[in-house]
């Protein structure tokens, strides 16, 4: 059996206004702390994997920003996963990065480490619109970066993107796809502004010092995405990312499929054998556990079997291709069909769902509203 394996680096430089992802400001002793604490986490579950027969068919390691790391301690986690999880010869292994943290040496040090996937997170390319996000990098180090990549060797490139940015119009988000398609990047990922409130930018617009996007010059934009990037050859696979034949990034797609994947790292989330579980978030906490010889688990549950079939659905259909009903079927000995009849009877009556081919999926006027669709399988 394979599954996925996630590694949280929980540092930044400098965290972004619109972020509230589990992140500390860099510090190097914490970042001690955390490395000798990852070792023990992985020697721990490793053992484990290891006498299940288990392997790992991806890694994927986010954050935070892993690349405020040096090109040494990447190369150090990297060179203990490999020595505590036996990784499959052809295992995708990305790393995300900032444009701002990253030079030649660390590029080329990762590539050699084994990296062969590097999501670069642009998010926006007009300089206005990256302060308002609080990013640390602008365009011009952004594309240096892309440069830096094919330079070490990377032929999986993917780029981040944010749209319905306060201030930020259709025109300026066009031609912001626009600059990155000169890059030629395999993967494009594009998601929504999400402002959540216990953030500096969620408190900017509470305090009204920031207007949010207009939801409907943000469907534009949406829309607009589609538009661009399929004509360009990209295959819009999943609702927020795009891929050019051959590239889609299968760390994620085992998150879609509700696929079992393991979480190293403080605030990490695990899916195994059935159960949902997720490690405390201090650093310190963290440590103390795996110095103790214990999992630093902080909460866990197995959800009860509707609950599972339910997720099964709403993340199947963030799929472009939606959800397969005979592996629905196959997975829980009952069919989606019946399980969510009235759910799926009504959704398909306002011409949100469909079902063709086999397979249960948003249709393109329910690509805009999927939130609305997903709540009813919640």
């Amino acid at each position: 059996m394979a599954i996925g394996l996630y590694i949280h680096v929980p540092f930044c430089i400098s965290k972004c206004r619109y972020c509230d992802f589990v992140s500390y400001p860099f510090d190097s002793g914490a970042v001690r702390k955390y490395l000798t604490a990852l070792e023990r986490e992985m020697k721990l579950y490793g053992r484990i994997l290891d006498a299940a027969g288990e392997q790992v068919a991806t890694v994927y390691v986010g954050g935070g920003t892993p690349t405020c790391l040096s090109a040494g301690d990447l190369e150090a986690v990297l060179n203990a996963g490999r020595r505590f999880f036996r990784f499959l010869p052809d295992a995708e292994i990305t790393v995300e990065a900032n444009p701002g943290t990253v030079d030649a040496d660390k590029l080329t040090v990762l590539r050699a480490a084994g990296v062969n996937r590097l999501s670069l997170g642009v998010q926006a390319c007009q300089e206005d619109l990256l302060r308002r996000l609080g990013r640390i990098h602008d365009f011009r180090q952004a594309v240096e970066a892309v440069h830096l990549a094919r330079r070490a060797g990377f032929g999986n490139l993917s780029l981040d993107l944010i749209f319905g940015i306060p201030g930020q119009t259709a025109e300026r988000w066009r031609a912001c796809l626009e600059r990155v398609l000169e890059l030629a990047p395999e993967h494009i990922s594009a998601y929504g502004l999400q402002i959540e409130e216990d953030t500096p930018l969620g408190r900017a617009v509470k305090a009204g010092a920031e207007t949010p996007c207009d939801e409907e010059a943000e469907l534009v934009m949406f829309r607009e995405t589609i538009a661009v990037l399929t004509a360009s050859g990209y295959e819009h696979y999943e609702i927020s990312n795009f891929a050019r034949p051959g590239f889609q990034c299968r760390h994620n797609l085992r998150y879609w499929r509700n696929e079992e994947y393991l979480g190293l790292g403080p605030a990490a989330h695990s899916y195994r054998h059935g159960r949902r579980y997720n490690n405390v978030e201090k650093i310190d906490a963290y440590a103390d556990r795996l110095a103790a010889g214990e999992p630093p688990v902080d909460a866990a549950e197995r959800p009860p079997l509707r609950t599972a079939m339910g997720e099964t659905v709403f993340l199947g259909l963030r799929l472009i291709g939606g959800l397969s009903l005979e592996d629905f079927a196959a997975r829980f000995g009952k069919r989606a069909e019946e399980v969510f009849a009235p759910q799926i009877g009504r959704l398909t009556a306002l011409g949100l769902l469909e079902i063709k081919d086999g397979r249960l999926r948003l249709t393109s006027r329910g690509l805009p509203v999927a939130n609305r669709v997903f709540v009813e399988f919640v």
